[in-house]
């Protein structure tokens, strides 16, 4: 089986290669083609690749090109993990936004909608030559906001695009290692959209344990989202949200941690792993130690500026090791071995939430086998989900409507009508200062 990478040069590859690597079962990739227009990327990672597979007797053969065309013809699966603009652009994006006092993130609020409006042309573009090139293909989208570009593709791949966020599963095994559960064996009631949900629920063996959790301060004072959020507006909600929604709840208190830190998260990525691309480059060293080092640095400053702001203190050593690699090789085993699993995954709505439409993209738990990833039903959301899982989708829609026809007036509104953003004047003055850093806005008319 052949997987194809595109955005092969990215720094997490090797957590997908390194997850491949543990499958020996009858219909495993065999095939792994790395794609990026950066030929420089691809070999430093090609080498980090080449140091995991040694002594593997069976580990996938890799190959690398900078044609996309060439990479997807006879790809089984696509992954998209691409970065339009690189980490500069999200840099560029989080210090424009700063600017005008408003959150840079690079999937949330203004930061979201620039790196959205930079991204759809391209994923788009993906998506229509994976049309043509190889049509029988599943295609498996990371790509941020993973949400927006999902139901970008889909436009053109219909359900054969999938969405995948490590979100929402580190957040129900937290909240099951907390209660004593299995996580393997515990269904967690997630919905809303890409890192915009909550868990509602969390059913062992039928039974629903979060209320056990949300009435003990102990336990909710045991885990990052209890200190991220405070035991005390967990319970008024009801439910546990994904750690995204701290931008959205304590979101004065976060755009003035991050203009108060030295250097913005892109900014720091993007120095940290220029640094990393020039030591795995150096053939007297070890390209995967040195990505090792990278990766263990970069996890554990992973929202750093929230845990700041909340008193939340440092990561715990299990929510250090990644976890969306994982999730794309559970997903790909269920479609290509018919092995039905549950998982939470970014798919078209259909019935699911009666307050969308059927073709707007949600992250909910699916059943998945070998036709694909099938949302199973959810009840109602929470009144006070409602409105901004309403809000955010009307955000999106405007992204898509301003991708598709160039229209400036369409990105303005984007920006206006976000929750985070708030002001027609300060969209405005947004939109202007990403034009001028980022070429790839210049079909915005």
């Amino acid at each position: 089986m052949r997987l194809t990478i595109v955005g092969g040069g990215g720094f997490r590859v090797p957590l997908v290669y390194g997850a491949l690597l543990t499958d020996h079962a009858e219909g495993r990739v065999t095939e792994v083609v790395l794609h990026d227009p950066d030929d420089r990327r691809l070999r430093a990672v090609s080498r980090v690749l080449a140091e995991q597979a040694a002594g593997v007797p069976d580990a996938p053969r890799v190959s690398a090109t900078t044609d996309l065309d060439e990479a997807l013809r006879g790809a089984d699966f696509v992954f998209s993990a691409i970065r339009v603009g690189g980490l500069q652009g999200r840099a560029d994006d989080e210090r424009v936004a700063l600017a005008e006092g408003v959150l840079g993130q690079e999937t949330v609020g203004a930061g979201g909608i620039a790196y959205g409006l930079r991204t759809v042309p391209v994923a788009v573009d993906i998506a229509r030559r994976v049309a043509r090139l190889a049509p029988d293909a599943w295609v498996i989208n990371f790509t941020n906001p993973a949400g927006l570009v999902t139901e970008a593709m889909s436009r053109h791949l219909g359900d054969r695009v999938i969405g995948i966020c490590d979100s929402p599963v580190g957040l129900g095994r937290r909240i099951a290692r907390v209660l004593g559960a299995d996580p393997g064996r515990a269904f967690v009631d997630y919905v809303g959209l890409n890192h915009l949900g909550w868990v509602r629920g969390l059913r062992v063996a039928g039974r629903d344990e979060l209320p056990r959790l949300l009435a003990d301060p102990a336990l909710l004072g045991s885990f990052e989202e209890g200190r991220l959020f405070g035991a005390d507006w967990l319970r008024s909600l009801g439910a546990v949200p994904n750690e995204y929604l701290h931008y959205y709840y304590f979101n004065r208190e976060t755009v003035r941690a991050y203009q108060e830190a030295g250097q913005t998260r892109g900014a720091f990525l993007r120095d940290q792993q220029a640094r990393f691309y020039e030591r795995a480059g150096d053939p007297g060293g070890s390209a995967l130690r040195a990505w090792d080092r990278t990766r263990a640095e970069r996890e554990a400053t992973y929202m750093s500026e929230n845990r700041e702001s909340a008193g939340a203190g440092e990561r715990e050593a299990d929510d250090l090791s990644g976890g969306y690699e994982k999730v794309a090789l559970a997903l790909m085993r269920a479609i290509a071995r018919d092995e039905r699993a549950t998982l939470i995954l970014n798919v078209r709505n259909r019935s699911t939430l009666s307050v969308l439409d059927a073709d707007a993209v949600v992250e909910v738990p699916c059943l998945v086998d070998a036709s694909g990833a099938h949302p199973l039903a959810a009840d109602p959301l929470p009144g006070h989900a409602t409105g901004l899982v309403c809000a955010v989708k009307a955000v999106d829609r405007e992204v898509l409507a301003a991708a598709e026809s160039g229209s400036r007036a369409s990105a303005v509104a984007a920006f206006a009508l976000h929750p985070l953003v708030d002001s027609v004047t300060v969209a405005r003055r947004l939109l202007e200062g990403y034009t001028a850093v980022h070429p790839g806005l210049a079909y915005l008319r």
